[in-house]
């Protein structure tokens, strides 16, 4: 079966830190674009950070950058998301996806293949 696997989301004060894993199975990572989008309540989802299949170029939106970092592990298979510094408004389902990309050096999804089923990440005190 296809599909992605998040993991990692949680409750967690201002400040602190997360790490969303989303775990690929019956497919490989190498020639995909990978991203994470959020979607808060009442709020239209948004991208949140993208990675390139090459692997050697990142998008990350003006509101997560310095702050997040996009990863990926093609043994394992899997891709991360270090959220650091969080803040009330990350708060937000947080999902991955992936897109087989034409572009190797494109850090965007033009149109997912796959999507995570969402994990919650609350940021409050």
């Amino acid at each position: 079966q296809l599909q992605l696997v998040e993991s990692g989301g949680g409750l967690v004060q201002p400040g602190g830190s997360l790490r969303l894993s989303c775990s690929a199975s019956g497919f490989g990572l190498s020639y995909y674009a990978i991203g994470w989008f959020r979607q808060a309540p009442g709020k239209e989802r948004e991208v949140v950070s993208c990675l390139s299949s090459s692997g050697r170029s990142t998008h990350y939106a003006d509101s997560v950058k310095g702050r997040f970092t996009i990863s990926r592990d093609l043994a394992e298979n899997t891709i991360y998301l270090q959220m650091n510094s969080l803040k009330p408004e990350d708060t937000a389902v947080y999902y991955c996806a992936a897109d087989l990309a034409s572009d190797p050096e494109l850090a965007a999804m033009a149109e997912v293949d796959y999507w995570g089923q969402g994990t919650q990440v609350t940021v409050s005190s």
